[in-house]
């Protein structure tokens, strides 16, 4: 059991609680209390049976004080945001499927389907397919979302319509949300972290 928990880690060790330095607790601590929690109200897995963080949580203790300040952006883009759950849902699965980050899917997925999606529309997007059955507006932003992540730019004509569907400050919160999971996908790629098997 010990080596399956081990694998989850990719091409990092996965870091005992005991051998944190301070500020590495402290994220870890944290990250218990806010990440791990969630998860398990989301339905996917966080840690092993023995406590060490998975995903990208633990790449994050190798740099606690840069990461904890990540953690505060995500805090307050979830408090903050314009966007409705099911609009950050699509925009996070269509990073996570440009990315080809299977931990990012993986979790994703379970949280999309509790915001509402049916199971084929959470695949498509895993899938990096846009669905037929999404409304307009999140039409809009997965479609702004992918030619941002894997164009980098984006035409006037899809630009007035992300406008006009979400006004200035709802793009601005897009393109932050965008750029945040594109940073944990980054640490999924990197460190080749894995999803944990289908239990």
């Amino acid at each position: 059991m010990a080596n399956f928990a081990d694998n989850l880690g990719g091409r990092l060790a996965l870091l005992e609680p005991a051998t944190l330095d301070s500020d590495q607790k402290k994220l870890y601590d944290q990250l218990q209390d806010t990440m791990v929690t969630w998860a398990e109200k989301s339905g996917f897995q966080a840690d092993t049976y023995d406590d060490r963080l998975i995903g990208p949580f633990n790449a994050m203790l190798r740099s606690p004080l840069i990461s904890k300040a990540l953690m505060g952006v995500t805090s307050v883009e979830g408090k903050e945001t314009s966007l409705s759950e099911k609009v950050r849902q699509v925009v996070i699965l269509t990073v996570g499927a440009a990315w080809q980050a299977a931990y990012e899917l993986y979790a994703h997925t379970a949280v999309a389907r509790k915001a509402g999606f049916d199971e084929a529309t959470v695949q498509a997007l895993a899938a990096g397919q846009k669905p037929a059955s999404l409304s307009p507006e999140e039409s809009v932003a997965y479609d702004f979302t992918q030619r941002l992540t894997t164009r980098h730019q984006i035409d006037t004509e899809l630009y007035e319509q992300a406008i006009v569907t979400f006004g200035e400050k709802g793009v601005v919160d897009m393109i932050y949300l965008a750029g945040q999971y594109m940073t944990i996908s980054g640490l999924l790629n990197t460190f080749a972290v894995p999803a944990p098997p289908a239990q």
